[in-house]
């Protein structure tokens, strides 16, 4: 691996999945120099993806994850991932991923493991919306609003995103409203061939993006409206292989928003209309109107 100096923001990403082995199915994780005030949602079910993935082995791929944040992470500490070999079938694999720091549990995940199989086939169909490479990168988006979204600007960027719609400070602009997002990902750049990692850098890049929707729905944006929000638990299920450095549309929408709360959810379609993944996420999420 490259000097941290001069890693892509992609190589910095594949640095924080390769966990530290630090005894019997314990594993290490560590943060990015560029961090918020508590650690990425999406850091902790990718690492955590990867600490249960290396107690199965090869054969058998995730097929279901389901994940509950209890407390937000230091991001000047180092996170423990504690695996529990639930059960090794014949067929099936089930692991429990506990993330902890200074004792105390920040995480915890169940993670279905299954060998692949011949069975019923159907889907979805792909939303239709223009192609990534006609649309213009994230970066694009952000000019002149650079000190309204400095958290985004700053943040690490290993995702090539491609919005297939206006984002949510835009749409503020308009004052229009919007009950979905449709966002085409990859990472930005190659990935090694190993299935474990594209898993988990799709699991990195689903807790991006997926609660637009609700904010959206209601005419709000990141940066110009009072809004606090948290993952509270997030799904995914993964139905069949693929490569994350090739693109993925992820539709996203939410069905509801009540108590304080938002759900979500999101597919991810490969570029040939293929599903890929599904994502349901509960969030925490709190508008604070301005006084008139």
């Amino acid at each position: 691996m490259s000097d941290t100096s001069t890693r892509t923001d992609l190589e910095t990403l594949l640095g924080l999945l390769d966990l530290e082995e630090a005894g019997e199915d314990l594993f290490v994780g560590h943060h990015p120099a560029q961090v918020g005030s508590r650690t990425f949602g999406g850091q902790l079910i990718a690492q955590a993806l990867v600490a249960a993935g290396r107690t199965v082995g090869d054969a058998r791929a995730v097929h279901a994850i389901n994940a509950h944040f209890i407390r937000g992470g230091d991001v000047k500490a180092p996170i423990e991932y504690r695996v529990d070999r639930q059960r090794d079938g014949r067929a099936f694999a089930n692991r429990q991923v506990t993330a902890l720091q200074d004792g105390k549990e920040l995480f915890v995940m169940l993670a279905a493991f299954q060998d692949w199989g011949k069975g019923l086939d159907h889907a979805v169909e792909i939303p239709d919306v223009p192609y990534p490479d006609a649309l213009p990168p994230l970066g694009d988006h952000f000019v002149g609003f650079e000190d309204k979204l400095k958290m985004f600007v700053d943040a690490l960027k290993p995702i090539d995103m491609r919005y297939a719609n206006d984002p949510a400070w835009i749409l503020k602009g308009t004052g229009e409203k919007l009950n979905h997002n449709r966002v085409w990902m990859r990472a930005d750049g190659a990935l090694p061939d190993d299935p474990l990692t594209h898993v988990a850098t799709m699991a990195y890049s689903s807790d991006t993006t997926v609660l637009d929707s609700i904010i959206t729905t209601h005419g709000l944006s990141w940066g110009f409206d009072r809004i606090v929000a948290a993952t509270v638990n997030h799904s995914i299920w993964f139905h069949r292989p693929f490569r994350f450095d090739e693109w993925a549309l992820y539709a996203t929408e939410s069905p509801v928003a009540a108590g304080s709360r938002g759900l979500a959810t999101g597919r991810y379609f490969s570029i040939e209309g293929q599903l890929l993944a599904t994502v349901v996420q509960e969030g925490l999420i709190r508008h604070f109107p301005a006084r008139r």
